[in-house]
């Protein structure tokens, strides 16, 4: 498994697939960083890679691993990014 690719890879990546500079190519990536912020309340869709949602969990019990004692672990509102079909066909088809 090699490493990820870094944020300057990744704008470097872009600006040679659509033949811009990289000062814009970061602005670009940058706007829809931006733009998945503000739109993940109500559901940001990056079509065929995935869809960034808010979810909220149920309280629940838990156990405190040191102690095995069983506490009570409250609701609360998590991010979840849910990987399109298209992502997972393209990234496990063999």
């Amino acid at each position: 498994m090699g490493k990820p690719m870094s944020k300057s890879e990744i704008v470097a990546g872009v600006a040679d697939a659509v033949e811009i500079s990289k000062k814009q190519a970061k602005a670009a990536i940058e706007a829809l960083v931006a733009m998945a912020y503000k739109g993940a309340p109500n559901g940001f869709m990056i079509p065929g890679l995935g869809k960034l949602v808010k979810v909220r969990r149920k309280a629940r019990a838990g156990r405190n691993p040191a102690t095995g004692q069983t506490i009570q672990i409250p609701a609360k509102t998590v991010l979840k990014f849910r990987i399109a079909k298209a992502a997972k066909d393209a990234v496990l088809s063999k």
